[in-house]
């Protein structure tokens, strides 16, 4: 039977007021019970008020245990739990709306198209000629809120429809959930249709009677908790001005015109307003940044926002940055975020145990990548599926709300990569996990060298015979599989430095040289050529020594301005490439440290060095370093003031450039080119001279933009914005300055800071 005044069934509320009598029986506020049962205050108040579904065993327990009951008031109060969770949704009669959520926050996008989907039902009354009911599917990972939504949601569209709201649990994740026939049946019965009226249309005549009923009435049914299509499709009514709304783990792909709605976590603002709802203003007030910092552990999920919140909530004593501290630790984590069976560990083994076992496995397996994301040939290498295969599998997990997925990337929850882990620990012996995890490492190792050596003047195109999962049949495409998975690549050569493999990782290193000037704005060269050289030293390789110390100088140079570090490993390079008797390795020690003491307006010295370095590289017949000495020395002269002597020096290499423009590596040739525009643009800017310095800084911006280097075209454009200020255009440098923010990812983030506060401080306050 269902209350028309509060929309809660008798059996659900009789949990609730056999809950509070026991209570008050044991002279317990809201507040002793919570502490002694480990039941948070809002949870009990809520079952007492029958907001919410009587709870599982495991919690009904607890509240028993913290009551002190015997056995008689337990088995009661259990009967009492069992009985209401025949519905655990109350099914709410006609003109009664749902009763809402409490403490609902965000979810404004989702709200505001629900209700042009709800404006659209309307609009459909007394129409024809249209099929079927405006129906919305809200899916997402499991403690995402789709229930919470959808019943908000119910209570704020209230007006749009005036005969009734109708929320049907169709337990999907149960193991064996109401089929169509059944969920039908207790539609036909909340709206009160007659058991004689039943029996006489029979069971084959429920449909009819079900879409007749929902076509004449302005309802909204609220499909909750869908397990697949063919659990919701039947459900669906034919016609009508009502609404559907389905909320499903899995994305149901196979349903037909319906509007999809995907639910995600919150965000960091809404999270942390959410936490402060549950633990009160003044502990978040008291320490804003812990806050912060236990939303983003939460992964700004819902679910684990309300266990922690409710965590602090029962906790008086326990501080925001204690918790923050115990959810920083991965291996207690999840643990922390239990509640029996509503906790985020549960949620998520709810979806679990409904996956294919192949699915199940490249599920637990994707706990080994660690990067925040993989591609399919990343993710073939877990498993040893073909790529067709791993792709079917990964649109599976998709699909099942466990995994996300942009573009042809795929992406696992922080929280659901945790719970991998612990599934991959305990469903797979630790033999197989680390065979997983080798041949994902050799297999993006053994790709990386062959996708750097693409930008090697020895290398170039692919080597013969080679079949890699991945398309590397030209340099730009090696350059983009070198970055989108840089983070796993970087992962996989820590772990062979660490296990002692030090010829694979001077072998990666080495590859990946020359295409480091294509990336420069990535962080993580400086680590990758130190720890080269220091398995180069393991290997007593002199040679490679010296050869990866160059690059090391080089990174910290160039990569991180740390002009004293980079003299330090020159010298140290220097000296091994001496113990090897390598005379270019040495021109190359030489040639960082003359860059590094001209950035630290050391002249003498640089110009020292440039020389020594020029005279070995001549001596060697390398046309790369002797460009490299002429620059650099044009660029001293430049540094103390002699901007036409420069432009000479410019001229000069830049003719060497072209006689020798056969015998140069065609993307060191790019670089250079757009360096001595850029150089002799600045060196125009001196003699303000500005449009001979606009159309050289103009064509290096060009060059970068045409081989596609946008680090460098970052750096570049911030140039060209001075020298446009410097010349009194300053709307032609705000243009600029905008360009660099539109850069996206591959731009020098230094650059984008810089920018940013330059349009700042152009457009005023």
């Amino acid at each position: 039977m269902v209350n028309e005044e509060s929309g809660v069934t008798d059996d659900h509320g009789a949990f609730g007021v056999a809950l509070r009598r026991l209570r008050v029986a044991a002279s317990l506020t809201l507040e002793g019970l919570a502490e002694a049962s480990g039941v948070s205050v809002r949870g009990i108040g809520d079952l007492e008020r029958g907001r919410r579904a009587a709870p599982q065993r495991r919690t009904v327990a607890a509240l028993a245990h913290g009551l002190g009951l015997g056995e008689d008031d337990r088995e009661r109060l259990l009967a009492a739990a069992r009985a209401g969770r025949g519905t655990r949704y109350c099914l709410a009669g006609v003109r009664t709306a749902p009763g809402g959520v409490v403490d609902f926050v965000g979810r404004t996008r989702e709200l505001a198209s629900l209700t042009e989907h709800a404006e659209r039902a309307a609009a459909r009354r007394g129409t024809e000629g249209y099929a079927g009911q405006v129906a919305v599917a809200i899916s997402g990972p499991p403690g995402t809120g789709k229930t919470t939504l959808a019943l908000q949601a119910a209570r704020e569209l209230s007006d749009h429809f005036p005969d009734g709201h109708l929320v049907v649990d169709l337990r999907g994740t149960d193991a064996d959930p109401p089929g169509p026939a059944e969920l039908m049946l207790t539609v036909l019965k909340a709206l009160h249709v007659a058991d004689r009226d039943l029996a006489k249309s029979g069971l084959p005549g429920h449909p009819g009677l079900y879409r007749q009923l929902l076509t004449e009435r302005r309802c909204l049914l609220v499909l909750d908790n869908a397990r697949d299509e063919g659990q919701v499709r039947p459900l669906l009514p034919s016609a009508g001005a009502g609404m559907v709304m389905v909320t499903s783990r899995r994305m149901l792909t196979g349903l037909e015109s319906v509007y999809r709605l995907p639910l995600g976590e919150l965000t960091p603002a809404e999270a942390e307003v959410f936490l402060t709802g549950l633990i009160g203003p003044e502990r978040s007030a008291a320490d804003p940044v812990s806050l912060a910092e236990v939303a983003s552990l939460c992964g700004h999920l819902p679910l684990a926002l309300r266990v922690a919140g409710n965590w602090l909530a029962i906790r008086t004593g326990w501080s925001v940055r204690k918790l923050a501290d115990s959810l920083s630790q991965e291996d207690r984590r999840l643990d922390l975020l239990s509640a029996g069976e509503t906790g985020v560990p549960a949620a998520f083994d709810l979806s679990y145990r409904q996956l294919t076992p192949t699915a199940a496995q490249m599920f637990r397996r994707l706990a080994l990548v660690a990067g925040p994301d993989a591609g399919v040939a990343c993710a073939a290498q877990l498993t040893g599926q073909e790529l067709f295969d791993t792709e079917d599998t990964l649109e599976e997990l998709v699909e099942a709300g466990l995994l996300g997925s942009s573009g042809e990337r795929y992406r696992l929850h922080d929280l659901l990569r945790l719970f991998a882990r612990t599934r991959l620990v305990a469903d797979e012996s630790a033999e197989a996990a680390d065979r997983a995890a080798a041949a994902l490492d050799d297999w993006l190792l053994d790709t990386t060298i062959v996708a750097g050596r693409w930008f090697e003047p020895d290398h170039g195109a692919l080597p013969v015979g080679w079949r890699g999962a991945v398309d590397l049949s030209s340099a730009d495409l090696a350059s983009q599989w070198l970055k989108i998975e840089g983070a796993n690549w970087l992962a996989a050569l820590r772990r062979a430095a660490e296990a002692g493999e030090h010829a694979t990782v001077v072998e990666v290193a080495e590859a990946l040289h020359w295409f480091s000037d294509q990336w420069i704005s990535w962080v993580h060269w400086p680590e990758i050529f130190r720890t080269a050289a220091e398995c180069a030293n393991a290997l007593g390789d002199s040679l490679l020594e010296a050869t990866q110390l160059n690059y090391y100088a080089w990174a910290l140079l160039v990569c991180e301005g740390r002009f004293h570090d980079s003299i330090a490993r020159a010298d140290q390079a220097l000296a091994a490439a001496r113990r090897a008797r390598d005379p270019l390795q040495e021109a190359w020690a030489y040639q960082y440290r003359a860059w590094a003491f001209r950035k630290l307006g050391n002249h003498a010295m640089s110009g020292k060095d440039v020389v020594r370095a020029a005279e070995l590289f001549e001596a060697a017949g390398d046309v790369h370093g002797s460009l490299q000495c002429m620059q650099n020395h044009a660029l001293s002269v430049m540094a103390q003031g002699r901007p036409q002597e420069a432009l000479t020096s410019y001229r000069r290499t830049q003719a060497f450039l072209e006689k020798a423009a056969e015998r140069i590596e065609p993307h060191v040739a790019d670089i250079t080119r757009l360096e001595l525009h850029c150089n002799m643009g600045l060196a125009y800017a001196e003699l303000q001279q500005w449009d001979e310095s606009l159309t050289h800084m103009r064509t290096a911006v060009r060059i970068c933009c045409d081989t596609g280097n946008t680090s460098l075209e970052s750096r570049r454009l911030i140039d060209l914005g001075t020298v446009l200020l410097d010349a009194g255009r300053p709307s032609e440098a705000v243009a600029v300055y905008s360009r660099v923010l539109s850069l996206g990812p591959d731009a020098d983030p230094r650059t984008v800071s810089e920018a940013r506060e330059r349009l700042d401080e152009l457009r005023g306050p």
